[in-house]
């Protein structure tokens, strides 16, 4: 009997599955059979809920049908997605543990948290880059800036004057912003919150200046006329809004994105890899995937194994810089 559609539930952490007969689960994990035999598990880092969590759905359901096995998500959330991240480095290289990890978990916080426990280039076998999503940069209406160039050329008239807004010390808002100053020569003070949400009230009402929001959290507050949106922060214009340019227009190279890719732990062999890959790329070029990413605000991609690890690489090496140069803690 083999198992396609079956229900699962993540309960505290652990994956449960329901009505699921005694003889498919013996067949399932019966010896020798041919890959995939039994569920894969796919660890999401974060909290179930979450826009990585909704997006991590929307994908192991297409994986599933596009491989012939269910894909069950098991949310292990802390630590900024390091307990998750941890977890799946230590599984057995099966193929039947993945990651769904993101910059957070292998860019920033390796580039910013020297003492997380696992190496995020040799603990992890790299599969397939799936999605990336853009911030977006807002201002508030009574901004005097209606462009991004008349924006810069605002900052740098008025150093020290202007303020933006972070989600946190060390968070890709933080780092995007700094990231913008360094190439625009402007200074902006910034002011840390407890997520961009809190922010929020104070960007409209004209009490701050500036924010790289994340463009899911971000765009709804333009549609609704409160902000006014003047870039996107991907190399080129995103068909999430054909119409907005890229700061990379005026900034050449500029760009901040949050990335999200599929991992196996160290050691799995080229052919699972092979095989999972093949699937990733199946699911992310079905329409249904495309349309549902789309509303969470991020852009299907797919690729090589070896083109999703240059991209971390070159990312990773980004914000290292950036913290470094910028003096940028999570304190």
């Amino acid at each position: 009997m083999k198992l396609r559609h079956i229900i699962f539930m993540t309960v505290a952490g652990v994956a449960v599955a329901a009505a699921l007969p005694a003889a498919a689960q013996t067949s399932a994990a019966a010896p020798g059979a041919a890959y995939p035999a039994r569920p894969i598990r796919m660890i999401v880092p974060f909290p179930a809920g979450g826009a990585t969590d909704i997006l991590a759905r929307a994908l192991s359901q297409k994986l599933g049908e596009k491989i012939g096995q269910t894909v069950v998500v098991d949310n292990r959330p802390g630590a900024g997605g390091t307990i998750g991240a941890d977890a799946a480095s230590k599984a057995t290289p099966d193929g039947y543990t993945l990651l769904l990890a993101t910059s957070s978990t292998h860019s920033i916080g390796p580039a910013i948290n020297p003492k997380i426990p696992y190496n995020a280039e040799t603990d992890f076998t790299p599969i397939a880059y799936v999605a990336s999503s853009p911030n977006v940069v807002l201002v508030p209406n009574s901004s005097p800036a209606r462009t991004m160039q008349e924006f810069i050329a605002h900052a740098r008239k008025n150093p020290g004057r202007l303020n933006y807004a972070s989600s946190g010390n060390g968070t890709i808002v933080h780092l995007t912003t700094e990231y913008f100053k360094a190439q625009s020569g402007t200074f902006i003070l910034h002011i840390p919150y407890r997520g961009t949400a809190l922010a929020m009230p104070d960007l409209i009402s004209g009490k701050l200046d500036v924010l790289f929001d994340s463009f899911v959290t971000g765009m709804p507050h333009v549609k609704d006329g409160k902000l006014r949106a003047l870039a996107v922060t991907t190399l080129k214009r995103t068909a999430l809004a054909p119409d907005l340019p890229t700061v990379s227009e005026i900034l050449p190279g500029f760009e901040s994105v949050t990335w999200f890719g599929v991992y196996g732990p160290k050691g799995l062999n080229a052919e699972l890899t092979a095989r999972v890959n093949q699937a990733l790329n199946a699911a992310l070029a079905d329409p249904d995937v495309k349309e549902r990413f789309a509303r969470l605000g991020a852009e299907p991609t797919g690729g090589t194994p070896q083109a999703f690890a240059a991209m971390v690489r070159t990312d990773n090496a980004k914000w290292k810089k950036i913290i470094s140069e910028r003096k940028i803690t999570t304190d």
